[in-house]
């Protein structure tokens, strides 16, 4: 067995055990595999070992390993910011998208997602802690971004994304906790939403006892960059 393939059942026994002490289903959580400045050797050796989703942040990088890795059945998520001159590419190779943070961006990635392909599959990227150094739309003008996105054809809102700020364990649970209610909040309003994306290598336990549905692991699959 490879080490990527011993991290990804590690961190499958991580996810299932975070679960069993939430009382929640483990198939209630998807595991994203994040692949930045790994190769596509990386991805073929983690998809060997029975992952098909990967996430990547730097959107050249990432198309360049979707198109050297076409023969495999791969979905593949941008959840890096999005510069306007970088839309056609993300509309054109990727899946989902986890960083929307303005409706401009949106709009682009709907005008220039292929009639070929089926809708591009969306989050909104909410900065709920104010850390100056992310992306992401204020938690009190996230619904009204949300049902603009849900307007747009070509794409369909799937739910929100969050990224705390490094700290300590007490400020890492408030941003998932904030995160859950949002979403929750965002459902009741009337948006149809089935995905809470939040949580990393170093705190996938908290994000899962608070209600993840997508956990985004890099470092602990393969390892230190």
């Amino acid at each position: 067995m490879s080490s990527i393939a011993q991290h990804l059942q590690q961190v499958q026994t991580r996810i299932q055990s975070a679960c069993q002490a939430a009382g929640r289903d483990p198939a209630s959580v998807r595991l994203l595999a994040v692949s930045k400045t790994f190769d596509a050797s990386a991805v073929r050796q983690a998809h060997a070992a029975g992952q098909s989703a990967f996430g990547e942040n730097y959107i050249q990088e990432g198309v360049d390993k979707i198109l050297a890795l076409q023969d495999l059945a791969l979905e593949w998520h941008c959840i890096g910011p999005i510069q306007s001159n970088k839309t056609r590419l993300v509309a054109e190779h990727f899946d989902w998208v986890h960083s929307i943070d303005r409706i401009k961006t949106a709009e682009r990635l709907s005008a220039q997602r292929p009639a070929g392909l089926p809708d591009l599959q969306v989050c909104i990227q909410v900065n709920l802690d104010g850390g100056s150094n992310k992306s992401g739309v204020a938690p009190d003008q996230t619904l009204a971004l949300a049902n603009a996105v849900a307007a747009l054809p070509r794409l369909r809102l799937r739910g929100i994304m969050s990224i705390p700020e490094p700290g300590d364990e007490a400020a890492t649970r408030w941003v998932h906790a904030q995160a859950h209610a949002l979403w929750c909040s965002l459902q009741q309003a009337g948006l149809v939403m089935d995905t809470l994306s939040m949580g990393m290598t170093a705190d996938l336990e908290l994000a899962v006892a608070q209600g993840s549905t997508m956990v985004r692991v890099g470092t602990a699959i393969f390892g230190q960059r």
